[in-house]
C-alpha cells in the first residue's frame, strides 16, 4: 500500500470562497483504490512558490504520490505544471499525455490541460485538472499503471514485461 496526499490548487478554496470538491473526489477514488491517503487535503492558493512549496513538504515527508488538483489551464493565475516542474528532478510525460488522449475521447477541450507530472526524490507528481468530474476521469485513466511505476520508484520489481 503506497502512502498518497491531495493537494488542491485553488484562489477561491484556499480563502474558503468556495468549498473545495475537487480534493475531496480525488481522495475518495484513491482510497477506494487502495491507497493510504491523509484524510486532510492540503489547500494552497494558485501561486508558483505556494505549490513548490506544498509539493517539496510531500516529498520530505517520503509521501509516495501526491496529485494535485486546479491550475492547469490558461489562466494567468494557473501555474501548478510550472510549478511542479520547477520542483522535479525528472519528468514523466506519459502520464499528461494519457490523461489527455483518455479526456479526449470525452470532450475536445482536453487538449488544453497542461497537466504535468514528474519525480520528486521518491515521490510521484501528478497533476489533474480542477473539476472534479475531469480529475476523476484523469485520474481514472492512469490508476491503473501508477501502482507499477510506484513500485520501481520505491525500489521493487522493475519488470514492465512481466505487467500485464
Amino acid at each position: 500500500m503506497f502512502t498518497a496526499r491531495v493537494i488542491t490548487v485553488s484562489d477561491r478554496g484556499y480563502s474558503r470562497e468556495r468549498e473545495d470538491l475537487s480534493g475531496p473526489a480525488v481522495r475518495e477514488q484513491l482510497a477506494g483504490a487502495g491507497y493510504a491517503v491523509e484524510a486532510e487535503v492540503v489547500v494552497v492558493p494558485d501561486e508558483k512558490n505556494a505549490i513548490q512549496t506544498a509539493l517539496t513538504i510531500a516529498a520530505k515527508d517520503d509521501v509516495a504520490l501526491v496529485l494535485t488538483t486546479g491550475g492547469t489551464g490558461f489562466s494567468p493565475r494557473d501555474v501548478t505544471p510550472e510549478a511542479t516542474i520547477a520542483v522535479c528532478e525528472r519528468l514523466v510525460p506519459g502520464i499528461p499525455e494519457a490523461m489527455r488522449y483518455a479526456s479526449l475521447q470525452i470532450t475536445p477541450r482536453a487538449m488544453l490541460s497542461r497537466a504535468a507530472a514528474g519525480i520528486l526524490g521518491r515521490t510521484l507528481i501528478v497533476n489533474l485538472p480542477g473539476s472534479p468530474k475531469a480529475a476523476r476521469e484523469n485520474l481514472a485513466a492512469v490508476l491503473p499503471a501508477l501502482e507499477h511505476g510506484l513500485a520501481m520508484l520505491r525500489g521493487g520489481q522493475a519488470d514492465c514485461a512481466a505487467q500485464t
